[in-house]
């Protein structure tokens, strides 16, 4: 074996490790993110003069958190929690949901958990109206959409009695999405033609943006057998890659009409560690491409090899913090980089300028665990 396969193999290895140690760090910080009287998950933990404190509750990070612990569950793991307890709590009131986003993580959710009680939720939310009755449909609000074309997909894969029904609105959901993509792939924020706000602001997409439309066209992709779809995903995937910084990072902000980043920071943990690689992955492996030099570089940047040479993985907190971000954030770099204004986009004046933040989101931990487990 020569030196640069010796090499690749240290590395891999080194990765599977860092991984597994991420995984049990993921599912032992739940537990104080926790709120068992409301069997629902916190808003955020924040850091407090050296204290942890919950702060809030939050049935949309509850979801995604459930999704983590039941791929958790499917690796071989037992879940530390009674995930079908706190799946009853949220569906016992559907008040809640009261936007197109939420609407779409919880037919996601239970796509993934419960696939045969899908129809259930379909009578009880009228999903076939949806477009009709939220707002970020209107706005073409396009991780809103994204989300509710992931639940509609996982709804058709599921049950594939159903595809013919969805198909109107799968695909109306999917051509809504395809006008906030630009010809370099990159999404924008929402509809350039529906809003004010819209035309002020909407071409330019956060990694949010860019990563859910990517796993939407994906499973849509799947779904329906749609090439297009898993094209203008492939394309999308590629730029973010070919943009990554230097050290891995997954950058904030993207132009979808000049093709470029807008603003990088902050860099946020959750994309190095999970948004990135779990969107990646799903994409990889429906396409039979391989992503993972791009996953494991963002992912190397928790570990210290990043802009403060800190390591945001606090195993004695039991969370990965939140982020790097400017010290003193500037209203006109903001408004630049959301008018799609980037001269100076990935500019910072050295290690004094930024800081890391001290606050962790339960569903950061259960997105990790969502794109990791079961993957060795």
């Amino acid at each position: 074996m020569n030196d640069t396969a010796i090499l690749a193999t240290t590395t891999a290895s080194d990765d599977r490790a860092v991984v597994s140690r991420l995984i049990a760090l993921a599912t032992r910080g739940l537990f104080p993110m926790f709120d068992p009287r409301h069997q629902l998950f916190c808003y955020k933990l924040k850091k407090n003069n050296e204290i942890l404190v919950r702060e809030g509750l939050s049935h949309r990070y509850t979801m995604m958190t459930l999704m983590g612990l039941h791929r958790l569950k499917q690796a071989g793991t037992v879940s530390p929690f009674d995930c079908t307890r706190i799946l009853q709590n949220l569906v016992s009131d559907l008040r809640w949901v009261d936007n197109l986003g939420d609407l779409g993580v919880l037919l996601w959710l239970w796509g993934v958990m419960c696939p045969e009680r899908l129809p259930d939720v379909e009578r009880r939310l009228d999903i076939k109206t949806a477009l009709q009755r939220f707002g970020g449909s209107k706005q073409a609000v396009t991780m809103e959409l994204a989300w509710f074309l992931t639940g509609i997909s996982y709804y058709a894969l599921a049950h594939p009695e159903k595809l013919s029904q969805l198909q109107p609105l799968a695909f109306e959901t999917y051509k809504m999405i395809t006008r906030n993509q630009g010809k370099s792939g990159f999404f924008g924020h929402q509809s350039t033609s529906r809003s004010l706000m819209g035309m002020v602001r909407g071409r330019v997409g956060s990694f949010a943006d860019q990563v859910y439309p990517i796993y939407a066209m994906t499973q849509f992709g799947r779904a329906y057998q749609n090439e297009e779809a898993l094209g203008r995903a492939l394309k999308c995937a590629r730029g973010i890659c070919e943009v990554q910084g230097p050290l891995g990072q997954w950058w904030w902000h993207y132009d979808s009409v000049a093709g470029k980043v807008t603003d990088g920071y902050p860099v946020f943990s959750v994309h190095q560690h999970a948004m990135a690689p779990m969107t990646l992955f799903a994409l990889g492996d429906a396409l039979g491409n391989a992503f993972d030099p791009w996953i494991y570089k963002g992912l190397r940047w928790i570990n210290s090899d990043n802009e403060l040479d800190f390591e945001m993985e606090d195993s004695s907190a039991g969370v990965i913090w939140r982020c790097i971000q400017r010290k003193r954030p500037s209203r006109a770099r903001y408004l630049k980089a959301r008018l799609g204004i980037h001269s100076d986009a990935l500019r910072h004046e050295g290690n004094s300028e930024l800081e890391a933040l001290f606050e962790c989101r339960p569903y950061e931990l259960g997105w990790l665990l969502y794109a990791f487990a079961g993957r060795g």
